[in-house]
């Protein structure tokens, strides 16, 4: 077996894998990865593993009971690892099975790891992604699910660029006439697409505030305003992170409400670095504070305190969202772990560094009006300035800040990102299907960063089409839609379609915020809170409450039991009962003589069903 087919992890990715890292990372890495190699052993990347120490291989594809690696974990090994630990019978397992898993040619992999010499032409995203996938489906024997019926994908649609399901005239509309690529140009083109892009954008780029207000001031401070214009204007990108950046509101009218991204952090820079990375780079920073990230091994202690220095000469003005930024000062040192004071130059992980003259000796900088545009200004902008010169390198010339888009954008309409999690791109986390995420990011690129653009490629894929993946198949393979929570924009709006009430409603959206998903959990688990919130919340009794006159009213008026079932079912779900469901359904309904009550308690036991929180 070649050391290149020994690295197929590493490259490409296989079943098992991703839960041994996990195990390794917990037990091992701290001794035998990038801080310290005991042994002349790493295992923080699969290369490494396969790689061995001074000792040799520790791993024998296909024989976990001849590989070092795993015979030291069991009890009583000598050597015994971890030195002081017993791991436990299911992290010994995992460990096992992934070394069986491997055959002496080479483990199946989701994609073809080794770049090509020449980039493939394709005449579409839509081509790219067939094309790519497909490809990764037959090297790992891989059968895709079926594609969705025209209901299913009409519903899935409207979740995603309208942030809610389609009324029951918008569903039949379009089952009686389903053109796909007609309605996803038409949904791109309403205003509800802006809204949802900026919920998702919001997110991703300032987190979720729940409590109280979970909107914070960012609605009246333009931030909201900003981001929904730039989606319904169709802004490149790389446009809108510079505005963002730089935070720079009173030169174009567009870049209203940027500066708020800064703003909120509150002149902690530490946070505006941590929240600027993963947008600029792909992948968090954070780990690098105290030392070289000890996991991604391109990620160093100087990349986080660079960007720290990017934005340190920065302050919020009292009074007003403008971040103000001094044409002096800002210059800092950072330690590492052997106690070595260093210069925190601004560095970026591209490779490129910004110059500039740093004092000397005793020397003293003194701040003075011809150091500034506009001396008279109420927020002054420096001639020179660091801030907006880390913004023109990182929004320029820079292949990350593509990459960072498309895997999002990928992860917030498949399920999962080709590198997953989505905002950690580095060499840790290793792209499922490499030469689809370079070429989905040179095509966002060479089309000035049109965003609609990678949208449209995305959903009008067979991928965005596939129904859920049989059991046992990889979810990297991308051979059937992830299972993936609604937001909590979605459910809200949703609720309301489905009992026929106006979409959208603000205070009920705030509450339905505070108590519902994340977006894009790494891992979602539905918590007590939750639980209380859909069985008996006074926000969901209120919101039954408002559709008791309406849709319960119109269903309990139907004739009998099975065409009450078969309604709310539609009403609810937009297709009809299996026989399972409706002899339950009618079951329930004919044992209450409270008819109205019954329909009410129905409809809401499937508004709060696992099918109607995740996306179909």
């Amino acid at each position: 077996m070649s050391f290149a087919q020994m690295t197929w992890a590493a490259e490409g990715g296989a079943q098992g894998w991703g839960k041994v890292q996990g195990i390794l990372d917990v037990n091992c890495v701290k001794c035998h990865g990038v801080l310290e190699q005991k042994g002349g052993l790493e295992l923080d990347t699969p290369t490494m593993v396969m790689k061995g120490g001074e000792n040799g291989a520790v791993v024998v594809p296909g024989k976990p009971e001849e590989s070092a690696l795993f015979a030291s974990l069991e009890k009583g090994a000598d050597p015994h690892m971890p030195p002081k630990k017993q791991l436990s019978e299911a992290d010994r397992a995992a460990v096992r099975e992934w070394i069986a898993g491997m055959s002496a040619t080479g483990p199946v992999v989701a994609a073809d790891t080794k770049k090509p010499k020449v980039a493939r032409e394709f005449k579409s995203g839509e081509e790219a992604i067939a094309t790519l996938i497909e490809e990764g489906w037959k090297r790992a024997g891989a059968k895709p699910a079926a594609a969705v019926p025209d209901a299913v994908w009409c519903r899935r649609i409207y979740l995603d660029l309208a942030g809610r399901i389609p009324t029951a005239q918008e569903l039949a509309a379009f089952v009686a006439k389903p053109e796909r690529d007609v309605l996803v140009d038409k949904l791109l083109a309403a205003p509800e697409y802006a809204v949802r892009m900026r919920e998702l954008w919001d997110a991703f780029l300032m987190g979720r505030l729940q409590r109280g207000n979970p909107d914070g001031r960012r609605k009246g401070a333009g931030w909201w305003t900003f981001l929904e214009k730039a989606f319904k204007d169709n802004r490149p990108w790389n446009e809108v992170v510079y505005d963002v950046l730089c935070a720079r509101p009173e030169k174009e009218p567009d870049r209203k409400g940027a500066s708020w991204f800064l703003f909120e952090r509150k002149n902690d820079f530490q946070k505006i670095a941590e929240a600027v990375a993963p947008v600029v780079y792909g992948t968090k920073i954070d780990c690098a504070q105290c030392h070289d990230h000890p996991l991604a091994r391109e990620i160093k202690q100087a990349h986080y305190w660079g960007l720290v220095a990017a934005f340190n000469r920065g302050k919020n003005v009292d009074g007003s969202n403008s971040v103000a930024e001094s044409a002096i000062g800002g210059f800092m040192n950072f330690t590492n772990l052997k106690k070595e004071s260093q210069p925190a130059v601004v560095a970026l992980l591209t490779g490129k560094t910004l110059p500039e003259v740093w004092p000397t000796g005793e020397s003293q900088e003194k701040d003075a009006d011809d150091l500034y545009e506009d001396p008279k200004a109420k927020v002054r902008v420096p001639k020179y300035s660091r801030r907006e010169a880390f913004a023109e390198a990182a929004t320029q010339g820079n292949p990350l800040l593509a990459k960072a888009f498309v895997n999002r954008m990928w992860a917030a309409l498949v399920g999962r990102g080709i590198v997953n999690p989505p905002d950690e791109i580095n060499e840790r986390n290793a792209p499922s299907h490499p030469e689809l995420l370079e070429w989905l990011a040179k095509d966002f690129e060479t089309h000035g960063y049109d965003t609609r653009r990678v949208v449209r490629e995305i959903v009008r894929s067979k991928v965005y089409a596939l129904g859920a993946a049989g059991a046992g198949v990889a979810p990297e393979l991308f051979a059937g839609m992830a299972e993936r929570p609604l937001t909590a924009e979605q459910l809200a709006r949703s609720w309301r379609v489905a009992l026929g009430l106006p979409a959208d409603e603000e205070e009920y959206r705030r509450q339905v915020i505070t108590a519902m998903p994340e977006v894009l959990p790494k891992e979602y688990i539905a918590t007590f809170q939750q639980a209380q919130f859909l069985s008996g919340s006074p926000t969901m009794t209120a919101l039954m409450q408002a559709a008791q006159e309406g849709s319960v009213k119109r269903i309990a008026g139907l004739p009998d039991p099975t065409s009450r079932v078969k309604e709310a079912f539609a009403m609810v779900y937009g297709r009809a009962p299996d026989a399972e469901e409706e002899k339950a359904a009618g079951a329930f309904l004919a044992e209450r003589k409270d008819v109205a009550a019954a329909v009410r308690d129905l409809v809401w036991a499937l508004m709060t069903s696992a099918e109607f929180l995740a996306m179909p």
